[in-house]
């Protein structure tokens, strides 16, 4: 079933988020300095951001001792098969400190009538919505090969949802996720950091998007510019501060909404890591 832009979006309230280890290197010189007043003041202001855009939100509660577990987007893939099923593929985590967050996120997904279809056992990385994104109104899943998870987890989600994945190797570490480099905004629109991908990744985004937005460096690594969050109707969520970009997005006729998320930047992650979309 090809997807609709989403409308729902599952969220985590940041009540144990620290950045407590470096997973990434943007929590290298972050250990023990997040202000958590400032971040639950941020994520309520995201939240509200998209609720007033009419973004339905709903809420895993979290979990004590898993600090990650705001960035909803990892945890687990989710989707709908060609009769419509809902399906919810748990994630296998490249870090121990997030392997509860999977279970929480399963139990969430399962309760709410998800069916669960497991990973097979040869697949030891993936993290779900980080590195695997529905193509808007396709019948296609865009995935990265990196750090976080590895290629033949793209061959177990095409055979789970009976679709074509497209998978694209990451080619800077420190756009390790491949939602940090590609936000698809709509069926024929996409916004990329260049940098993030091989030559091989491009001419493939190129090929299946009429308008690729490029993204400098310097939005995409400050501002975390690609990691914004896409609805339908046109409205962009991301972090303030990306001006050349939201001029792009605003001349395309997109309604911009800019947040402030720069305490979870500290952790490697924005508006795309702080939901996963719901289908």
């Amino acid at each position: 079933m090809a997807p609709r832009m989403s409308n729902r979006v599952l969220m985590c309230e940041p009540e144990y988020f620290d950045v407590v280890d470096v997973k990434n290197e943007f929590m290298r010189t972050n250990v023990g300095s997040v202000d958590r007043v400032a971040a639950a003041a941020q994520w309520a202001a995201l939240r509200d951001a998209f609720e007033h855009n009419g973004i339905a939100v709903e809420l895993v509660p979290p979990v004590a001792g898993c600090e990650d577990m705001v960035f909803t987007a990892n945890p687990c893939f989710n989707g709908r098969r060609a009769n419509g099923e809902p399906v919810c593929v748990p994630s296998r985590m490249a870090f121990p400190s997030r392997y509860r967050e999977v279970e929480a996120h399963r139990e969430w997904f399962a309760s709410h009538g998800y069916t669960i279809v497991e990973l097979p056992q040869e697949v030891t990385r993936c993290e779900g919505g980080g590195d695997a994104v529905w193509h808007p109104g396709r019948s296609l899943i865009w995935a990265g090969v990196g750090q976080r998870t590895e290629r033949r987890a793209h061959d177990a989600l095409a055979a789970i949802f009976g679709v074509q994945v497209l998978s694209l190797e990451l080619a800077d570490p420190r756009f390790y996720h491949l939602d940090t480099c590609f936000c698809a905004l709509d069926e024929r629109t996409a916004l990329i950091y260049p940098g993030g991908f091989t030559e091989d990744g491009l001419r493939l985004i190129r090929g299946m998007f009429d308008d690729v937005i490029a993204v400098d460096e310097e939005e995409a690594r400050n501002s975390f510019t690609c990691n914004a969050a896409a609805f339908e109707g046109g409205t962009v969520v991301l972090q303030r501060g990306a001006a050349r970009t939201a001029e792009q997005l605003r001349r395309r006729g997109y309604t911009v909404v800019e947040v402030e998320t720069g305490e979870f930047m500290k952790s490697g992650g924005s508006v795309f890591c702080m939901k996963a979309a719901l289908y």
